[in-house]
């Protein structure tokens, strides 16, 4: 047994014990992405999903909804926000409860309500702060702001016992998502990662046609899917797609 294979079944193991009592979706509005980025001949609208995790430890949110862009940004995508303070509440929740901010990446859509949270500490890979700074990126108000505490990833990191964030870039460089370990089974708050669910779907079946020895060609999928797939999640979730991906019914070769 390797060190990988060695780590995820212990994680498997403690998983049935899990210090996580929940994850829970929050709606934050929606935008209208143009018909220039869709590739079809229709614009579509499109969910702002964001994920609270209830542990132990605290309360962990994952992105934090839509901030205010240039006028010509909103036009171009004419987004309607849900309060983050109103999201909260309707889970039973205050922005003071929230412990600890993970943002997938640092899009205005994803770190909208992050300067809610000055004093308490933003988790962001290293690469994606680095890049938001460069200017051009993002709303520069959203990502430096009073009393913002960040803490810089290299990688891989375990938030708390059973929550682990894993790099998964490709929509940005330094994009990633969260790994939830609950007693019925491991959740992925993929973020961005892939658009939509059925993304997710392909991605896995090419990675199982391939590891089954299927002759090319096949269709690529991004490397991360072989960390994600060894947490063996049952449930896979989007920040723009109110669907859920689950397994299909056939075993890993």
């Amino acid at each position: 047994m390797d060190a990988l294979d060695q780590k995820v079944t212990v994680s498997r193991r403690t998983a049935q014990h899990s210090p996580v009592r929940s994850v829970r979706r929050i709606n934050l509005g929606y935008f209208v992405r143009p018909t220039s980025e869709t590739g079809g001949p229709e614009p579509r609208v499109e969910p702002v999903l964001a994920y609270l995790v209830r542990h132990d430890a605290g309360l962990l949110l994952f992105d934090t909804g839509i901030g205010e862009a240039d006028p010509e940004t909103e036009a171009h995508y004419r987004p309607r926000r849900r309060s983050l303070e109103a999201a909260l509440a309707a889970a039973g929740h205050r922005l003071d409860d929230v412990s600890v901010v993970v943002n997938c990446h640092l899009h205005f859509d994803h770190c909208g309500g992050n300067p809610l949270f000055a004093g308490r500490p933003v988790l962001v890979q290293e690469t994606e702060l680095a890049e938001a700074r460069a200017g051009g990126y993002t709303v520069d108000a959203l990502v430096d702001f009073p009393g913002v505490v960040y803490e810089e990833l290299r990688g891989e990191a375990e938030v708390w016992p059973g929550v682990h964030i894993v790099p998964t870039p490709g929509h940005t460089a330094g994009h990633q998502s969260l790994v939830v370990e609950q007693q019925d089974g491991t959740v992925v708050l993929a973020g961005q990662a892939c658009d939509f669910a059925s993304d997710f779907a392909s991605g896995q079946l090419a990675r199982h046609a391939a590891l089954e020895g299927v002759a090319a060609p096949l269709p690529g999928h991004p490397p991360w899917l072989e960390r994600l797939s060894a947490f063996e999640p049952r449930r896979v979730m989007f920040a723009h797609d109110g669907s859920v991906w689950e397994p299909a019914e056939f075993p890993e070769p």
